[in-house]
């Protein structure tokens, strides 16, 4: 692949994605195209304006589900969106899809931004950085710590346990989404990744900007490594698009069509894999 560049697919799971005999059917399809992963959004409860009637699956049950009919392609939340989550039963639910996937799980997380969703879960909006940075320790402290106890704002917990361990060690990858100076932060000091959505080569770059002087100023904690980079395009790519993005030091990118009611996307796939994934 071009310098190392990697391809993952976004958006199986809505609209006709749905039905489960789509979504399988994508799934595979895609593991057999040659992307590395593919990645399932978060949405529990969306106003119809935010497209709130289209079809769409739980993502912690659609990424279990993917997990069984799948055998090599990663699997990615893209992102959940964790202060509407309890960590606690997350790290769990987390940890068990890692095992049953043998290690092929990446950890995509966000802060949301829908209101009306988050007031649906009980959670307001002025404390979703908060609970997330939060939830953030918390789900590393399950993952790693041998005897596991918390005492925070909103989770506080001792004596309890979580066994087994996810594959992944010290946990699976953690990637932050989002493009505000608080996301780049978190991402630089609590996580192995960073997500950005829509953005094309010349957004990429700028964003990268202030995500590296972001690290600089924190100083990126030891044994962190490399930060990696995944970007989700406004449209679907061609070789050479990739390979600019590529050229800014990108990873990953999460590709989709550009049908928001999924149609077309088994062609999308097919045509992906053997004009830009076969190629790069």
């Amino acid at each position: 692949m071009a310098d190392g560049l990697r391809f993952g697919l976004y958006g199986l799971q809505r609209a006709g994605g749905a039905e489960p005999g789509a979504l399988v059917r994508r799934a595979r399809l895609a593991e057999q195209a040659g992307f590395e992963s593919v990645w399932v959004g978060d949405h529990v409860a969306l106003p119809a304006e935010q497209h709130g009637e289209q079809p769409r699956l739980e993502v912690v049950v659609a990424i279990s589900h993917l997990a069984a009919v799948t055998t090599r392609v990663r699997l990615g939340f893209g992102v959940i969106v964790l202060p509407q989550r309890h960590p606690v039963l997350l790290a769990k639910q987390l940890s068990s899809i890692d095992i049953l996937t043998r290690g092929r799980l990446t950890v995509g997380i966000g802060v949301g931004y829908v209101e009306p969703e988050l007031a649906a879960m009980g959670i307001p909006l002025a404390e979703r950085g908060a609970r997330t940075d939060e939830y953030l320790a918390v789900l590393k402290t399950l993952w790693t710590e041998p005897a596991p106890s918390f005492e925070g704002r909103f989770v506080s917990f001792a004596g309890v346990f979580q066994q087994p361990p996810p594959v992944q060690r010290p946990h699976p990858p953690i990637v932050v989404g989002g493009h505000s100076a608080a996301a780049h932060r978190r991402a630089v000091t609590q996580a192995d990744g960073w997500y950005g959505v829509y953005l094309d080569v010349a957004q990429t770059a700028e964003a990268l900007a202030r995500l590296y002087e972001t690290a600089a100023r924190c100083d990126r904690p030891p044994g962190l490594g490399e930060l990696e980079i995944t970007i989700t395009p406004p449209g679907p790519v061609d070789l050479q698009t990739a390979q600019r993005y590529a050229g800014l030091g990108v990873h990953r990118l999460v590709i989709q069509s550009d049908a928001e009611d999924g149609s077309g996307i088994e062609e999308f796939i097919e045509l992906a894999g053997t004009k830009l994934i076969g190629r790069a």
